[in-house]
């Protein structure tokens, strides 16, 4: 029984159950995208103790008045369905969780004997409940115990013809927090002379701009100071240029969000990653902050400076 004095963080619960080959790995990745906190491959014995976990938070974050806690209020198990009896499990498992409150949705994962074949053929490996058996004998054995838990799931998806876009856009679409999506941006500021950033998406390079070194007052100063930012955008081109790469920017995420993208690196270079990249970076950052209503989803941007500090 809880204690009545302690207080709760309302979690919403995903089980995310299915026959082995149809997805389960594919829809964790895409639920840790949309915000959820996944657990994968987890008996059912274990499913309980993870809610209390999300509900009681963490533990020095109720202190503070933060009721994110440790795991966060929306928790995706992956679980393991392997048991004979786990249908029996999960029925036991469901009903604990509603007494403390807590009524779990269930996503369930099908796909064709054939498509199934297929897969495990592919990927060289054999069935869980194979054995000694056959691979159609441990597809088979699974769907028997299955059965039941796919009856009464809240959500059923066959992948057997689904692409793994249009199969995210299906989860994404039941389960993201918002229909606006994120597009995850790092918006990094470097210098030419100590190499470009491996992980770079797209670059943009300011060293068409005067460069703030060549200025005694200043040298000493960088991006982020008053005097250098103002330098920076107030030169001839320097605003037209962020307005076009802000546009060039849209038109890549729209792409990234067709193709199921949810990260994105941009670069911005100027000789020593100073002075020119740095005012250039900040103000590219916060031109894409800015909520546009045309777009069917926003931006989460976070600014970086490599090498900011260099002598």
């Amino acid at each position: 029984m809880d204690d009545p004095e302690t207080q709760h963080v309302d979690v919403d619960v995903l089980l995310v159950i299915g026959v082995s080959g149809a997805g389960r790995g594919t829809v964790a990745k895409v639920l840790e995208d949309a915000g959820w906190y996944v657990a994968d491959n987890v008996p059912s014995a274990l499913i309980s103790r993870m809610v209390q976990v999300a509900r009681e938070g963490d533990s020095g974050a109720a202190a503070d008045g933060d009721q994110s806690g440790l795991v966060g209020s929306r928790l995706a198990v992956v679980v393991r369905t392997g048991a004979r009896n786990f249908a029996t499990e999960l029925a036991s498992v469901r009903r604990e969780l509603r007494e403390i409150g807590v009524t779990p949705k269930v996503l369930f994962l099908d796909a064709s004997d054939s498509a199934l074949v297929r897969r495990f053929e592919q990927v060289r490996r054999g069935h869980p409940l194979q054995g000694s058996g056959t691979l159609m004998q441990g597809i088979a054995a699974e769907r028997e115990i299955l059965a039941s838990v796919k009856h009464q799931a809240d959500l059923v998806v066959d992948t057997s013809l689904l692409s793994v876009q249009r199969l995210r856009e299906i989860i994404e679409d039941a389960f993201a927090e918002d229909s606006r999506l994120l597009l995850n941006v790092a918006v990094q500021s470097f210098g030419f002379k100590y190499g470009l950033p491996i992980d770079a998406d797209l670059v943009a390079d300011v060293r068409f701009l005067p460069n703030p070194h060549w200025v005694p007052e200043l040298r000493a100063h960088n991006g982020q100071d008053a005097d250098v930012r103002d330098y920076v955008l107030g030169q001839v081109g320097a605003n037209e240029y962020l307005d076009l790469y802000t546009r060039l920017v849209g038109l890549t995420a729209d792409g990234y969000q067709r193709e199921g993208k949810r990260y994105m690196t941009i670069g911005v270079g100027c000789t020593g990653g100073k002075h020119r990249s740095v005012a250039m970076t900040e103000a590219l950052a916060e031109r894409l902050s800015q909520p546009d209503p045309a777009r069917p989803y926003q931006f989460a941007v976070r600014v970086m400076h490599r090498d900011l500090g260099r002598e």
